[in-house]
């Protein structure tokens, strides 16, 4: 199976206090099956680096660089994936929705993943099948 990795689902990873953290272990372990192919992209690593490095400091953003970004197949964001992304966030018109968010929408359609391991409803919304199912 080919999924996408999303920010909210590496917070919770590493996360003990977040409310996901559980089911996030869960399915990170059945995620990392030889089967799998794991996907993000350099925005969301850009993103979950601020966020661990703002919000658990600089060892939560080691560990994360040591122990879960090798595993990930990354997709860099180009120029057209950008002003896609930023289209469909201006088409939203939505203020929680973001940026990174839309690109990773993009980036998902254009490689037909169909599966997002994530916490956030707006690739539900999207159409997308999320992992876990809460």
């Amino acid at each position: 199976m080919n999924i996408f990795v999303d920010t909210s689902a590496f917070l919770a990873i590493l996360n003990e206090n977040d409310q996901y953290h559980r089911p996030a272990k869960q399915a990170w372990t059945e995620i990392l099956s030889p089967d799998s192919v794991v996907f993000s992209s350099n925005y969301v690593m850009l993103e979950t680096a601020a966020l661990l490095q703002h919000r658990f400091g600089i060892e939560a953003l080691r560990l994360f660089e040591s122990n879960i970004q090798p595993v990930i197949e990354l997709i860099w964001i180009e120029e057209n994936i950008h002003k896609i992304g930023m289209g469909i966030l201006m088409a939203a018109n939505r203020r929680a929705l973001s940026l990174v968010d839309c690109t990773s929408f993009e980036i998902m359609r254009q490689a037909t993943i169909e599966h997002v391991f994530t916490f956030d409803p707006h690739f539900s919304e999207q159409g997308f099948i999320v992992v876990p199912a809460l």
